[in-house]
């Protein structure tokens, strides 16, 4: 592995003899906490005493909460995602493509595996990266829990790349079904899938797919409507969305099941097969796309890099969101294990990484100054559920209402809205983020209501 000299930013002292290095922080992972962050650290210190360093191995960022949409065409993602290299420029920091290898402690690098292109080839090779603070944003992945065939045969929406994936099968099913109705050849046809995992991301991905289909008839499929689609949701627990109160989580299940989805509570799958789920009943759910979304977990190589991680490999940290292996290694969202006054693990949402990207910022700075730390306190403000134009509901709690109470309609709608709007404005700063809040405005008017390509 080559150390690249161009990565370890220098500048002259001011005496103009010695070179002294400046402070380099290394930010693993741009997804919503990673992009805030380096955000932040940007544009608190340029490039005048520190070099920020961002490492991703994608070239853009979509909000993880709306790749159901991408998923069935609803949003296009290529409008709403934002490029790490314009980002970068805009900001103050540098971006570098690349996946996390390893990491020498010892030595205060990091090595970055080579990336390829689609044939394979070399494009940048393997090379490290020396930091001063490394804060490690990483994310989640799908957890399979080790049922066997699920890695073969589901698909996955842990990323745009897997979203456009779904959408072009998807596509591709209901075309079929659309030519085999012209034909008059199977007059019954329809797109079968099933669903494992009634959280936040199987229910919105349901609903989306009813929206979506209701639109094809306008984009050629003009035989092809609501109907055509047979979605199961499959739970394993006794009810979906289990993180909303009873009422909420009935009222979602009365809604989905209006629409036309089997939702199929205390459902244990076993295996995957090739277009078919087997549960522990020995039962045979026949599938044209089976789509996993039962729980995540810490992506496999965090368990390789030498600091303790949980049983669901998310790296253990302190309540300051260090590292409990090395201080001088902090990680938030997804990939942080941490529990709250109560031992509760905190929650795997969009929110918590917002909140932890907030306490790293300032913890960075203190770290620097040698000045005590601050501890993460979570703020559970609650949950939204949106079922695409069909209804949105949740609970608010904490500061915002001053305890809890459930949502549904138009205000839950709103502040599910104003959820994303936050996201942009912590990635983009007030001003861009507002400007970006109109130019979407203005697209969801003149851009088509589906991608299709």
């Amino acid at each position: 592995m080559k150390h690249d000299p161009t990565l370890d930013a220098r500048f002259p002292a001011p005496s103009g003899g010695n070179i002294r290095q400046k402070t380099q922080i290394v930010v693993v992972g741009g997804g919503a906490g990673g992009l805030e962050l380096v955000r932040k650290l940007g544009a608190k210190y340029g490039r005048r005493s520190h070099d920020i360093i961002l490492v991703d191995q994608n070239l853009s960022h979509i909000w993880k909460p709306l790749l159901h949409e991408v998923a069935t065409g609803s949003l296009d993602a290529n409008l709403d995602e934002v490029g790490y290299r314009g980002h970068c420029a805009r900001w103050g920091y540098r971006y570098f493509q690349g996946r996390l290898e390893s990491i020498d402690r010892e030595a205060k690098t990091i090595n970055l595996a080579p990336v390829l292109d689609e044939l394979g080839e070399e494009v940048i090779g393997g090379h490290m990266i020396r930091y001063d603070m490394l804060v490690l944003a990483v994310g989640s992945v799908s957890n399979d829990f080790g049922v066997p065939g699920v890695k073969e045969h589901c698909l996955f929406l842990d990323s745009r790349k897997q979203a456009d994936r779904f959408r072009t099968r998807l596509l591709n099913h209901c075309l079929r079904v659309s030519r085999a109705m012209i034909a008059n050849s199977d007059a019954d046809a329809q797109v079968k899938i099933g669903i494992v995992g009634a959280g936040a991301t199987g229910v919105e991905l349901a609903a989306e797919l009813y929206n979506a289909a209701g639109a094809l008839r306008y984009y050629g499929l003009e035989v092809f409507d609501e109907s055509r689609l047979d979605v199961s949701l499959i739970e394993a627990g006794p009810r979906i969305l289990p993180a909303l109160p009873d009422r909420l989580s009935q009222s979602a299940r009365e809604e989905l099941v209006a629409l036309g989805v089997e939702v199929r509570e205390q459902v244990q799958i076993v295996e995957a097969r090739r277009r078919c789920l087997v549960t522990s009943e020995g039962e045979e759910i026949e599938a044209d796309l089976m789509v996993w979304a039962a729980g995540v977990k810490g992506a496999e190589f965090l368990s390789t890099l030498g600091l303790e991680v949980s049983p669901r490999n998310q790296i253990v940290v302190t309540d300051t969101l260090q590292s409990v292996t090395d201080p001088d290694i902090f990680a938030l969202g997804d990939c942080a294990f941490l529990t709250d006054s109560d031992g509760r693990p905190i929650p795997p949402r969009a929110q918590a990484a917002h909140q932890m990207a907030d306490t790293v910022f300032k913890n960075l700075q203190l770290y620097q100054k040698g000045k005590a730390l601050k501890p993460f306190v979570y703020e559970d403000n609650g949950s939204l559920i949106s079922l695409s134009r069909f209804s949105t509901l949740g609970n608010l709690m904490g500061n915002l209402v001053g305890g809890a109470m459930a949502v549904e309609g138009r205000l839950a709608r709103f502040i599910y809205t104003s959820l994303y709007r936050l996201h942009l404005i912590g990635i983009h700063g007030w001003l861009r983020g507002m400007g970006l809040m109109l130019i979407g405005r203005v697209n969801r008017v003149v851009r088509p209501k589906l991608k299709l390509h």
